[in-house]
């Protein structure tokens, strides 16, 4: 029988993981939890690589990333449609791991795939506690549904530190390198062979840099990723709860803002 994950990730495209989360997913595994992710297609509309190469470069990722498993359900590129069949594949995926987190992408989104793929992960989520959906598995729904940020701002429910994990993240982001500005030039596509995209120039690392860099500050930290909820916290004690959140002063760079 499968082992649950503490964390399930489940990104549209490969990579999102690792721009959106990435800091997150390997402090969580530094902590000895058990994190998996998933990818709903192989990216094989991307304008530059290919879905093999893309492949390739996931597998490199999910190392840095710590990851004890990653699928891909191949839901066609492009085609993130929220059909019973999509659903199915999702719920699927979550009741074989039956996490207790799971993180998806925010709604509001530039890319399209993204803003379907939302929708589509909240209500499988939502429908993967339902018995009478039969899939052969027992039914069950994650404990939370967490929404990490896209391109677009919002206003997060929390921040998590990713201080100590921001060099990995961004090690697992030129992991790949047919999409990534590499500097170096070690592995990446020849430009010259390649179109440019928004995320083939060293601007777009700076703009991911400067994102964590903005999340961070709102909680005195060097770097920060964000996450929101739709529903309430429960706390039972207030008092034990937040004894755990370290005093920006003595923890972070520099106060809180």
């Amino acid at each position: 029988m499968q082992e649950s994950l503490d964390v399930l990730a489940i990104g549209t495209h490969p990579d999102d993981l690792e721009i959106t989360c990435g800091g997150t997913l390997v402090l969580l595994a530094n902590c000895e939890y058990r994190v998996g992710a998933a990818d709903l297609t192989a990216g094989e509309l991307g304008t530059r690589g290919s879905a093999e190469i893309r492949a390739q470069e996931t597998a490199n990722a999910s190392r840095v990333l710590k990851l004890c498993v990653r699928e891909n359900l191949n839901i066609p590129d492009g085609n993130i449609e929220n059909t019973l069949e999509n659903r199915l594949r999702v719920i699927r995926l979550i009741r074989r791991y039956r996490p207790r987190l799971l993180m998806i992408p925010h709604w509001e989104e530039r890319h399209y795939d993204h803003v379907r793929a939302s929708l589509l992960l909240a209500e499988a989520a939502f429908q993967s506690g339902l018995p009478k959906i039969e899939t052969g598995q027992a039914c069950f729904r994650p404990f939370r549904t967490l929404y990490y940020q896209g391109r677009m701002g919002m206003r997060p429910s929390f921040v998590v530190d990713i201080s100590a994990t921001f060099d990995a993240k961004m090690q697992a982001i030129l992991s790949y390198r047919s999409q990534f500005h590499n500097s170096a030039g070690s592995g990446a596509l020849d430009d010259a062979d390649e179109p440019q995209t928004m995320i083939s120039t060293a601007y777009a690392l700076e703009v991911i840099e400067a994102n964590c860099r903005y999340y961070g500050a709102m909680i005195g930290a060097r770097y920060g990723e964000p996450f929101l909820l739709k529903e309430s916290l429960e706390i039972s004690d207030p008092v034990a709860f937040f004894r755990q959140i370290p005093d920006t002063k003595q923890a972070h760079v520099f106060p809180a803002l």
